[in-house]
């Protein structure tokens, strides 16, 4: 921990702004908090407030989807991936994303959707019974605060940068930001700032890509000096040993497309509230579909302008290149873009650029904000602590809530501060909280006998095994490094979260039939979970699947070859 806080608090990331670049970053913020105070002139019930009152084009939930994933995740932790494992890093989006967005798609959002729940907890409380849909809402609640942290402590390191403010105030002031526009006008504000922030953050990550190849003397010059400093390892995406701590290369790319590409991708993608809140914001069952995959073509082609510029810093940002090489560095990874963007861009510039990593770290916490105060307000206190009331009660705890899960997100932040790469935190919590909920899932999507006590234990013994291996690999018990152990814990969960269900499950009795439909596979006609279709070529579903999975495929042929 004391080297990331150090690299916080010493000056040693300081970026070199000039006036007219605190000008540009403070007019982004006028702008942010002007949106806040429009939207909040549509807010009339909790469910405007919680879920824009379903009423948003396919256009803007899509781009909000992959921007609520373009916070910290993507830029600090993608990029400080990108210095520590080059190409492999690539993993995390084209095997990683790509195939469970597809997936939620095609197979889940018919049922999210058309059931009109308006969580995922909630869901759960249908198919199986209420003691687990306030299991997940406990667990969803506790992995919002502590992925909301991540964003916190990644927005505080820019703050940090900019201003030199100690870290803890950085923290304070980043959540105190967010807080005033989600409170201001909930989750429609979230969205169309996030999909303000993607413009944002796609103009600042395309020139520093750009530039930054031109400095090491384009894509050629970047594979010569990574070869020169021996990283060449860096430039073969499989087998992703350095990823997965995996010394066998069979066994690491069984980790990487079993245990990366299905069970952690699958468990995030499908089943994150954060993600899939957006698509039930949308305005039909036909663009709840299509939000996902209109959010796949952009989370493939951006992992090129995160993964490429964290590889840059490592040849061409003096800290970076000393951890590289075994060197002291007051750095770490998560310092890659900061120092990278001070490296390159003039003034002026800079200032633009700043907004871009402002604008990441905002739209993910803002999601991880908004999907928590949902959960609580729905499914813990409507419909477990005070039933019944009006509705305006709960928009008043709706409101509440956000002040509650932004102050609960500034303490977590601290815990982020102890790792030195982001990603690795991330997976682990993706292992706790996603994973065995995916399991769940499934089971109880395509197997009608799976009971409602089934769910329950299934959840709570998939969440201890992935922090049994967790608590293994942190005493030594195990030794993997990288996110291997993340890996391993996920595919605990996952085996453990559906043997523990098949097991209950045959002793209980299971939901009648009747009940079930809309909720399992095999009891829901296909007239009901077929969506309508809207007429265009790109407006189909099939289309689109398939045009996004060869795009992610086409990728590790380019990188293959070149």
């Amino acid at each position: 921990m004391s080297a990331v806080l150090a690299a916080g608090t010493t000056g040693a990331t300081r970026i070199d702004a000039g006036a007219g670049d605190y000008v540009l970053v403070a007019l982004y913020f006028v702008v942010v908090l002007g949106i806040g105070l429009l939207a909040r002139r549509r807010i009339s019930s909790s469910l405007d407030f919680l879920l824009s009152g379903r009423s948003l084009p396919a256009w803007v939930t899509g781009l909000a989807f992959v921007s609520a994933n373009l916070g910290a995740i993507e830029l600090l932790g993608q990029a400080a991936n990108g210095a520590q494992f080059g190409e492999q890093a690539f993993h995390y989006y084209w095997i990683g994303a790509i195939p469970a967005m597809v997936f939620l798609a095609l197979v889940m959002m018919p049922f999210y959707y058309g059931s009109k729940v308006r969580s995922v907890p909630e869901f759960l409380g249908r198919r199986f019974d209420a003691k687990t849909q306030r299991l997940q809402g406990l667990l969803f609640a506790l992995a919002s605060v502590l992925l909301a942290g991540v964003n916190l402590y990644a927005m505080a390191i820019v703050v940090n940068a900019l201003l030199g403010l100690p870290t803890w105030l950085a923290i304070v002031l980043a959540g105190v930001i967010v807080l005033a526009y989600t409170f201001l006008g909930g989750l429609s504000a979230a969205i169309y700032n996030e999909v303000l922030q993607f413009f944002v953050i796609v103009a600042t990550m395309v020139p520093l890509t750009l530039v930054g190849l031109h400095r090491v003397g384009g894509w050629g010059g970047l594979v010569s000096k990574l070869t020169d400093q021996g990283s060449g390892s860096m430039l073969q995406a499989f087998p992703g040993s350095d990823l997965t701590g995996i010394t066998n290369g069979v066994g690491s790319t069984i980790g990487v497309v079993l245990g990366l590409g299905f069970v952690t991708s699958f468990g995030y993608w499908t089943t994150n509230f954060t993600e899939v809140q957006r698509a039930f914001s949308a305005r039909s069952a036909s663009a709840a579909q299509r939000t996902p995959l209109i959010a796949a073509f952009p989370k493939v082609l951006i992992a090129l302008v995160i993964i490429i510029p964290g590889m840059i810093a490592a040849v061409l940002v003096p800290g970076i290149a000393a951890l590289k090489t075994g060197g002291s560095s007051g750095a770490t990874y998560n310092d890659a873009v900061p120092l990278l963007l001070d490296e390159l861009l003039p003034n002026g510039f800079l200032g633009v650029a700043l907004a871009g990593l402002l604008a990441a770290f905002m739209a993910g916490m803002a999601a991880n904000v908004s999907s928590f105060n949902t959960v609580v307000t729905y499914d813990l206190w409507q419909d477990w602590v005070r039933p019944g009331r009006d509705d305006a009660h709960y928009l008043r705890v709706g409101r509440a809530v956000t002040v509650i899960g932004t102050a609960l997100a500034i303490g977590t932040a601290f815990i982020a501060a102890g790792f030195t790469n982001i990603m690795d935190y991330i997976q682990t919590l993706f292992s706790f909280f996603n994973v065995p909920l995916f399991a769940v899932f499934v089971l109880g999507l395509f197997w009608k006998r799976m009971t409602g006590s089934a769910g329950f234990w299934g959840l709570v013994s998939g969440t201890l095994g992935a922090v049994v291996v967790f608590v293994l690999n942190q005493t030594g018990a195990l030794a993997l490094s990288g996110q291997g152990s993340s890996f391993l814990g996920g595919g605990v969960a996952t085996v453990v979260a559906v043997l523990v269900g098949w097991l209950v499950s045959k002793a209980g009795r299971p939901k009648p039939e009747s009940e079930l439909r809309g909720l399992v596979w095999s009891l829901t006609p296909a007239s009901e979970r077929a969506v309508p279709r809207e007429p265009g070529v790109l407006r189909s579903p099939v289309v689109l699947s398939v045009s996004v999975l060869a795009l992610a495929g086409a990728g590790y042929v380019v990188f293959a070859v070149v």
